[in-house]
């Protein structure tokens, strides 16, 4: 049987919506969805709903765990937490490792997170784009490798390029868009794209492409 890894980023964050956000937040660092994040994130789980995925994994930033929830809750499914899937630490972007909420209070806001899922990578800072992506393709191969069924991959821009890369064993250009979608296909040994970036799901889409 074949296998297909669906890979997408997170909405649109609050601080790209209200950059003042930034100046006043607790964790500056790890911001929530903006509205119309969370439009998009429910209108990429209505696209899945009729796709046969078994798992979910996401990042453990807070705008990846709504986005994923959103989808889990209409697919019906768990949802597990992955540091290998987090952000790209960029020292250009962050001054150290940003603050995070903890799992426990993740778990009570959003009840799809399997609290017994353990990360297989535990992503260190600082990260140059090498290790970013050398991270993401890693954890891509062993999500594959340990589970058979059909996978949803939510990650950032660097994920998802990183993931698709890692699986493809090549650089192809991603257009990483808010809620876009990578599908990936396993013919025997070797996988295939069949979506790379599609938006046509999303009635709000993003017109300036922004890394993290």
């Amino acid at each position: 049987m074949s296998q297909t890894i669906w890979i997408s980023r997170h909405g649109n964050r609050l601080d790209f919506v209200d950059p003042d956000w930034f100046t006043r937040a607790e964790r500056p660092y790890d911001p929530p969805l903006s509205e119309d994040g969370v439009v998009q994130a429910r209108e990429l789980g209505a696209r899945l709903k009729s796709e046969s995925i078994a798992h979910i994994f996401a990042s453990p930033f807070l705008r990846t765990v709504q986005t994923a929830h959103e989808v889990a809750s209409i697919l019906d499914l768990p949802l597990k937490l992955e540091a290998g899937l987090c952000e790209w630490l960029n020292p250009d972007w962050m001054p150290a490792m940003p603050e995070r909420e903890s799992l426990d209070n993740l778990a009570t806001k959003y009840p799809r997170i399997d609290r017994n899922y353990v990360s297989a990578i535990a992503p260190e800072y600082p990260e140059n784009e090498a290790m970013i992506m050398q991270r993401t393709a890693e954890i891509a191969r062993h999500l594959a490798a340990n589970y058979s069924e059909d996978i949803l991959i939510v990650g950032h821009g660097a994920s998802v390029v990183g993931t698709t890369a890692g699986l493809l064993q090549e650089n192809p250009n991603i257009k990483a868009t808010f809620c876009c979608l990578v599908k990936l296909v396993k013919f025997g040994a070797d996988w295939k794209m069949e979506l790379n970036g599609d938006t046509s799901h999303l009635s709000q889409k993003e017109t300036k492409i922004r890394f993290n």
